[in-house]
């Protein structure tokens, strides 16, 4: 059976750093991945955008959304942006429900989006309350309800830029080696954080030594740390 991965980010570029590579396992391997961005980050994360001159906000949300429809293209996803604003984002009842009714309409059976702690990106952390709610919601919180409900959806968090300040510890490492090249695609896109690129290039090679580490995969030379948020229910371990 096709299972299916739905990440959800603050920004439209927030998924190609810190899940492009499990984006790129899980459709390489024929099943179906969507990245739903709650806004394009055109006031706080695309100041390389704003040096050009006469610039304005439409004009960067809509390099903005090509860069991230050609990214996700790379990684074999479809790409949605909800377009809240950022610095703030700002979830009222119609986003929060807007969230919700795209977790219904998917279905997935995993989840991503931020940790709920990012001292230096506030709407990080909003945009994981926001989901982290929209969730419950989408799945009737657990009772019967008098709307379309879900399965609930695994819940797993992708890491953060400075994790050790942001509640993030991994729990699961995935391997994207045999897809780093179309994560490195992908990365290239976003022209607008060019200064990104070799950061999280890095930041996949050292985690695919704790992998290997953990594992004792000597095979695994990139991977993507993630953090399980709800438990994993197995028939024996």
């Amino acid at each position: 059976m096709s299972r299916r991965l739905l990440v959800v980010g603050a920004h439209s570029a927030d998924f190609v750093w810190r899940a492009g590579g499990a984006i790129a396992v899980t459709t390489s391997r024929g099943d179906s991945a969507r990245v739903l961005a709650l806004s394009y980050g055109e006031r706080g994360e695309s100041g390389e955008l704003w040096q050009e001159p006469d610039q304005t906000v439409e004009r960067v949300k809509e390099i903005r959304r090509g860069e991230a429809e050609r990214a996700a293209t790379a990684v074999g996803a479809e790409f949605d942006c909800l377009d809240l604003g950022d610095y703030p984002l700002e979830i009222d009842g119609e986003a929060l429900m807007a969230i919700a009714d795209r977790i219904r309409q998917f279905a997935p059976d995993t989840v991503v989006t931020h940790t709920d702690r990012d001292p230096f990106n506030p709407d990080h952390a909003a945009a994981f309350f926001a989901v982290e709610r929209a969730r419950a919601l989408a799945a009737g919180a657990g009772v019967p309800s008098a709307f379309e409900t879900v399965t609930p959806p695994e819940l797993l968090l992708f890491e953060p830029h400075q994790p050790e300040l942001c509640n993030f510890t991994p729990t699961t490492f995935v391997d994207i080696t045999s897809v780093i090249e179309q994560k490195r695609a992908a990365m290239a896109e976003m022209k607008a954080q060019a200064y990104l690129h070799t950061y999280y290039d890095q930041r996949a090679e050292q985690r695919g030594s704790h992998a290997r580490r953990s594992s004792g995969n000597t095979a695994i030379r990139y991977a993507e740390a993630f953090q399980r948020m709800t438990p994993q229910v197995v028939d024996a371990l």
